[in-house]
């Protein structure tokens, strides 16, 4: 550090001590842990005691700066020290067992990870066996030393949150626009040219009208203009929603060319420019009457907007009452169209103001005597569209077979596949469930394979009202048993049995439950059996009905060469029907040597499947969301060890944000204790899968660095999750060149 920034250092630690500080200029031990901000107590009373050198109970400004300092610029044997004081609980130079295993159990409290006794018996023993190097039962610093050298990417950054926090806001870089970036305009180039084509085909038939009608005033010119680009736009605005046609878009040339990918941000962009055009069009007809009615002694404003006549445009010169009725609805649409209303439990709201686009359609017809002429095209798919969609849903109701109530109130149901449904890896459903609400339809991600036959999954987190209603439904039919939910429940892979639960039937034959706990934890997905641990299962026969399928971004998974799929929480959805899929078409592949049994795949790439490369990255914020796809994953592991020996065609990566990074002083006993049990038993201790555990959030410039670097072919991202982090990782994708796709219906 140069004299400059640690002036700057110094600055800054005693503006923070001032803050934390009271009158007595002392930091308590209450005020400690608030500043702090840890999760358990333990932690903030270690590092209190540590600080505080003469044991006064309090710490001044004097000594924090003098801790501060070793662990934020001190050497890394300045910071074992300091690690080492930490572990020595009863301060008696070595590191006994019950201290060690004192300390993981707090490590484990503080990263929201849940295991039970013997776990933490079993981690504690690997770190004692591999640092104690003289079998004397504790462990010395020379040998926590060591032990920790073996893990440089644990030892290069090892702080404390309390420095982190302490040490003054780098300023922000300036970002290089992105727009100014090769990869924007390269995973934004059809986005950008229908964009652009949109604009300058509204532009243009403004100016034609307007100039068509210039001797008749500006306020009428303006008026023609916005009419003509109106008759355009309110043709357009329902094509982006007709599903079908998209799907079907998606299997041709087409695509690469049109923003399929964004069809609802590009019909909420038509509705706006139509509220737009809609308002300054009204607006100015109204200047022109008012002008007529002050110059020329025509009707009054008033008279004229609110009763027909003769010459007042429209059929029957009902143009200004039309046009008043339409700017109307299509403000109520507009609004109740918000993400405010939609997503804060009022989608009956949205529902019924967006079925007003009939009486829309309608006005138009009866207030622009031309609009019918620009509508016949799209109107005509679109009730084609609305029809077939119609006699699909009525055609006959499916029925609900299985349904498993998985951790964070997720729904997981099976539901019967009728013969005549064909779907591709990670297409969606509209599902209704009557029992739920009569008129509701919602889409969600089917999570089962195509190739698995008489039934597909379902995968619904509640989020919202109806899908509340959903959880509530299925769960008020049978209670579950005490057993069924435990805090600190081992993972299903190390249970050997589970206990059975009651029956119960609904009335009228449409509900007949039983609920059972799965005996076998890992199924096979040809099966149909379960895709979830540590749930609830129940047996039923609930009617519902199903719209789709409809394709998705990741129908274009199988032409990549390499692709890398990330999920975030319940963004796994999509990606487990096409993980499934790949692994059928991975072992319909294989071939076997019939004398000495060696298998192999062969490397094909035709236009079933070009993948030569599947990175899957899953991001979950705790321990028990795993639990939802935990069995497929472990099926998965099991293909791949099969073929380990010529490389891993497929790769897990597993990330948990709420657990601490391994630099972190609260973390790094934990951390390394994993990492040699995981070693040792190949298998993760928080998962039970083969592939470890990584805590914290994904460095994504690191992560995308090794995919460059293994150079296997051209890069595709596809992403479902939330849209902050999209926007993260699109960035990433922009610098690194990869393409770029995002969930999104």
């Amino acid at each position: 550090m140069g004299t400059a920034e640690d002036a700057e250092w110094l600055r800054w630690v005693t503006k923070q001590f001032g803050s934390i500080a009271g009158k007595d200029k002392e930091i308590s031990l209450e005020e400690f842990k608030s500043a702090l901000q840890v999760k358990e107590s333990f932690f903030a009373e270690r590092f209190f005691a540590l600080f505080d050198a003469d044991g006064s109970g309090t710490i001044s400004l004097e000594e924090l700066l003098r801790a501060l300092r070793l662990l934020v610029h001190g050497d890394q044997g300045d910071k074992l020290s300091f690690l080492f004081q930490v572990y020595d609980v009863d301060g008696s130079g070595s590191i006994e067992a019950d201290e060690l295993q004192l300390v993981l159990r707090w490590c484990l409290r503080e990263s929201s990870v849940s295991l039970p006794e013997e776990r933490l018996g079993d981690l504690t023993r690997a770190l004692l066996e591999a640092a104690d190097r003289d079998h004397s039962g504790s462990i010395t610093f020379p040998e926590l030393r060591e032990q920790l050298e073996a893990f440089p990417e644990l030892m290069e950054n090892l702080t404390i949150s309390a420095a982190s926090w302490l040490k003054p806001p780098v300023p922000p870089e300036r970002p290089r626009p992105r727009c100014l970036s090769r990869g924007y305009w390269h995973n934004h180039r059809g986005q950008l040219g229908c964009l652009g084509g949109f604009t300058a085909l509204n532009l243009l038939l403004f100016a034609l009208a307007a100039l068509r009608h210039r001797g008749l005033g500006p306020a009428l010119m303006v008026a023609r203009g916005c009419g003509q680009g109106l008759n355009l736009d309110c043709a357009l605005l329902a094509v982006p929603m007709l599903r079908r046609c998209l799907s079907w878009l998606r299997s041709t040339a087409v695509a690469e060319a049109l923003p399929l990918d964004q069809h609802v941000q590009c019909h909420q962009l038509v509705g706006c420019v139509v509220l737009a055009l809609g308002a300054a069009h009204s607006a100015a007809h109204i200047a022109n009457l008012a002008r007529l009615a002050q110059r020329d002694g025509g009707p009054a404003l008033s008279e004229s907007l609110l009763w027909a006549r003769p010459g007042g445009g429209g059929v029957a010169g009902t143009a200004p009452q039309t046009g008043l009725a339409l700017l109307a609805l299509l403000l109520a649409m507009g609004t109740f169209s918000s993400p405010c209303v939609r997503r804060r439990g009022h989608f009956e709201v949205f529902y019924w103001t967006h079925l007003s686009y009939i009486s829309v359609w309608t006005l138009l017809i009866l207030h622009g005597p031309h609009f019918w002429k620009w509508f016949v095209v799209p109107g005509s798919l679109f009730v084609l569209e609305k029809v077939l969609g119609w006699a699909w849903r009525r055609a006959g109701g499916l029925h609900i077979v299985e349904v498993n109530l998985l951790p964070s109130k997720v729904t997981h149901l099976v539901i019967q596949r009728p013969p005549s449904f064909h779907f591709k890896p990670g297409d969606y459903v509209y599902l209704n469930v009557p029992a739920i609400a009569s008129y509701e339809w919602h889409p969600f991600s089917i999570s089962s394979a195509p190739e698995q036959p008489e039934t597909l999954w379902l995968h619904i987190r509640s989020l919202g009202q109806w899908t509340n209603r959903l959880y509530e439904y299925f769960q008020q039919l049978e209670s579950p048993s005490p057993e069924q939910e435990q805090p600190g429940r081992s993972p299903s892979w190390a249970q050997e049995g589970w206990g059975r639960g009651s029956v119960a039937s609904g009335r009228d034959g449409s509900v007949q439950l039983t609920a059972f706990r799965a005996a076998a934890p890992a199924q096979d997905p040809e099966s149909g059996g379960s895709s979830g641990q540590g749930q609830t299962q129940r047996l039923c026969s609930v009617k519902c009905f199903l719209d789709g399928p409809y394709g998705t971004p990741t129908r274009r998974i199988f032409l990549a060469e390499h692709a890398v799929l990330i999920g975030a929480g319940i963004g796994i959805t999509p990606f487990a029907s096409i993980l499934q899929s790949i692994m059928y078409r991975y072992r319909r592949r294989r071939q076997s040597c019939p004398s000495c049994h060696h298998s192999w795949c062969e490397e094909l790439r035709d236009q079933d499947m070009t993948l030569r490369k599947v990175d899957f990255i899953w991001i979950n914020r705790d321990q028990k969301h795993f639990e939802w796809f935990l069995s497929l994953l472990s099926k998965l592991e099991m293909e791949q060890a099969e073929l380990e020996a010529g490389g891993r065609f497929l790769e897990l990566h597993l990330y948990m944000t709420s657990a601490l990074a391994g630099s972190d002083v609260k973390a790094l006993g934990l951390q390394v204790a994993l990492d040699l049990l995981a070693a040792k038993e190949k298998r993760d201790s928080i998962t039970g899968l083969r592939t470890r555990t990584q805590p914290g959030r994904p460095d994504w410039g690191k992560v995308f660095g090794k995919v460059a670097q293994e150079q296997v072919g051209k890069v595709q991202v596809f992403f479902c999750g939330s849209p902050a982090l999209a926007k993260v990782i699109r960035g990433h994708c922009e610098r690194f060149g990869f393409r770029f796709s995002r969930e999104n219906f």
